[in-house]
């Protein structure tokens, strides 16, 4: 009896020192939570300063935002004064300027000498009169006399491309000399430079 007296005696003593071990420890962890707690939870000064850089950023935002929309506006109102770069026409079988084409010209290089960052495709077009391959050089080469006189007034040739579409994009899909002369023409892409 005395045996199960100190059996009994012993297990009580275990109880109660893990009763005491297991409150010790959540009372170290709820110690714990409230640092960790208070690590997470930023200070006033920290907040103000977030809430500072964050405004900064809005403002950083909002100007590059108001910058992108004058550019574009600036762009659209250059890109509508060179849609305005009206064609160029030429006689029959030739691909001589006229005083009409180099008035024409010479405007489109005072905007090209004024917006640097603009390039110029030149489209040489021909009628239908001969053949595909002899259409198609008679358009490179009306290309070519207005690229070369873009160049004398100051345009390098970096920012002018030319192409012959020959007989290939009519303006006028007519069989009549009014038709076939609108489709003996230079036509004139003015794009912003690639970046």
């Amino acid at each position: 009896m005395k045996r199960n007296l100190i059996i009994v005696g012993l297990m009580v003593l275990i109880c109660s020192f893990s009763l005491i071990f297991v409150g010790g420890c959540a009372k170290d962890q709820a110690v714990m939570g409230d640092v960790e707690l208070a690590q997470i939870q930023p200070s006033a000064e920290e907040t103000a300063q977030a809430q500072a850089q964050a405004q900064a950023q809005a403002e950083k935002e909002a100007a590059l935002r108001e910058q992108a929309l004058k550019e574009k506006a600036l762009e659209e109102k250059l890109m509508a004064e060179a849609d305005s770069f009206k064609n160029i026409h030429f006689s029959f079988d030739k691909y001589d300027l006229s005083p009409e084409a180099r008035d024409i010209l010479g405007k489109l290089a005072d905007w090209m000498l004024k917006y640097s960052d603009f390039e110029v495709t030149i489209e040489g077009h021909c009628d239908n009169r001969g053949t595909i391959a002899y259409n198609l050089a008679l358009g490179e080469r009306r290309a070519g006399a207005a690229k070369a006189y873009l160049a004398n007034l100051g345009i390098a040739d970096a920012r002018i491309t030319t192409i012959s579409y020959g007989e290939e994009l009519p303006a006028d899909p007519g069989q009549n000399e009014a038709a076939w002369a609108k489709n003996r023409r230079d036509h004139f892409i003015v794009f912003p430079k690639k970046q």
